[in-house]
Order: structure tokens, then sequence, then C-alpha cells
């Protein structure tokens, strides 16, 4: 049975996936750390976004847990269909609950490649993103120890997060840059000027934290929120994210017919 992709399609590192993606930050413990309260649910809500709802766009990082996401997405998921893009990012040191460092020594971004790799049982990461630019290490280095991995074969596609248009612009002088995740929604984080210079460079915009950090939920507006994502351009593919198979449900009925 062929299951009708979320809000639509999008391409993003080579793949066709539905513009609704399903980011996985909640599927962990308090403070973004450990396991969830409930692994089976946790499995449950990943394998229901793909095989019931047609989500073929998931989004991970190493720190989430640190690491227990990759693993979770592991056994929920693995071996992966051929249709479905995990993305995942690295360069965020976790150091306790709730507290995320930028880290973007390039022996560290190595590092967490191969690891990312070995969790999700995988020989190359599709889209591979650089989750913060370290301040303390050139921007070059960070932005050449995943090109380097993306010519051994490692990385597939390279993305970029929580940057300014001044540094997407530096990075794609000399990178192919496959997509932009960054926050914006429709409460705290109306406004992003990398949304515009994303669609002038044809660039896939990831908006993160798009129901602001389930705000917009309780207080009943996810609809209005994910529609508005969805319509400030086509380039745009929002990540919400739940730990609820129900939530999940009904995330997914919001943008049902939306383009």
């Amino acid at each position: 049975m062929t299951i009708t992709p979320p809000a639509g399609t999008i391409t993003i590192a080579g793949k066709t996936v539905s513009r609704l993606g399903f980011g996985t930050m909640r599927l962990t413990g308090p403070g973004i750390w450990g396991d969830p309260a409930d692994r089976d649910t946790a499995l449950t809500v990943l394998r229901q976004a793909v095989h019931t709802y047609g989500i073929t766009h998931i989004d991970t990082a190493d720190a989430y847990g640190p690491h227990t996401v990759e693993h979770l997405i592991h056994d929920a998921l693995h071996p992966y269909p051929e249709h479905v893009l995990i993305a995942t990012k690295v360069g965020l040191a976790r150091p306790a609950p709730d507290t995320w460092v930028p880290h973007g020594h390039p022996v560290y971004l190595r590092a967490c490649v191969e690891a990312s790799l070995r969790r999700l049982g995988t020989d190359r990461l599709e889209l591979c993103y650089l989750h913060r630019i370290d301040p303390q290490v050139p921007v070059a280095d960070q932005i050449g120890t995943l090109q380097a991995l993306k010519d051994e074969g490692k990385i597939g596609h390279i993305g970029l997060s929580k940057v300014t248009p001044q540094q997407i612009r530096t990075v794609t002088n000399d990178t192919t840059v496959a997509a932009v995740q960054n926050v914006l929604n429709m409460s705290r984080d109306r406004h992003d000027t990398a949304l515009e210079l994303c669609r002038d460079l044809s660039i896939p915009y990831v908006p993160y934290r798009p129901l602001d950090a389930g705000t917009l939920a309780r207080q009943g507006h996810a609809d209005a929120a994910l529609n508005w994502l969805l319509h400030l351009g086509n380039h745009v593919s929002p990540i919400p994210s739940t730990s609820s198979p129900e939530h999940l449900r009904q995330l997914v009925t919001l943008v049902t017919g939306a383009r």
C-alpha cells in the first residue's frame, strides 16, 4: 500500500521525502538526557512515523541523550528503507542535562561521525549537519573535516544548523550545503533572514522547534503553526517532535492536504 507523504514532498540530500519530517529530540529523558521513560513507546513512535504515516525524513543528533536516539532509530527502523532519509548532527558536546556546548575540533567531529555510523548501523550518513559552528575553531577546519569524510564516502551530504546568512554564504563558497536547519515558529521565533537566502540558493530549509517546544500545541495552535511554516515556501520542511503516538497522529492529520 502506498502512503501519501504528509504535506507533499521535497528533495533533501538527493532523496524525495515527505515535507513533514519528524524530529526525534523528545525521545529521551528529561533535559534531553538518557533513555525515554518508555522505550517501547519511543520505538513505536518511530515505526509509526515511517510505516503508518509515511514520514520519510527522520532527523536526529548524536547529542540527543547523548547517543540515545541514534540507538533507538537503529532498533526501530534498521535496515532502513531506501526511500527514508536519516539525518543526524555532530558538533555539540553534552556535559550535563540541558547543557549543550559547541565542539568543532576536527578530531572530535571525525570521532562523532565514526560513532554515529556504528550506532546507526550504516556505512554512510546520508545527511550530516554541523550541529553548531564552534566559535573557537576556524569554520574552514570544521567544514573541511566533514568534507573530507564526505570524500571518504562516510558522509553523503553536509548540512548546517543554527547559522546566519553570512555563515551560509561563507560555507557555500567552497562546499555544497544540502540543508539548513534553524529555529523558526510563529511564536517567539518568527523571523529568520536565512529563510529567504536558502530559497534563493535552492537549499532546503528545515525549521526546528516548529511548535516552540510544544507551547503552540498546548495552546491549540499546532494546526496554524505547521501550516504557517509550510506556506513560507516549497523549500521549507518542518520537523516537529513528540514522544506520543497520539500526538504524532494529530500532527500528521493537521497537515494532510497541505502543499
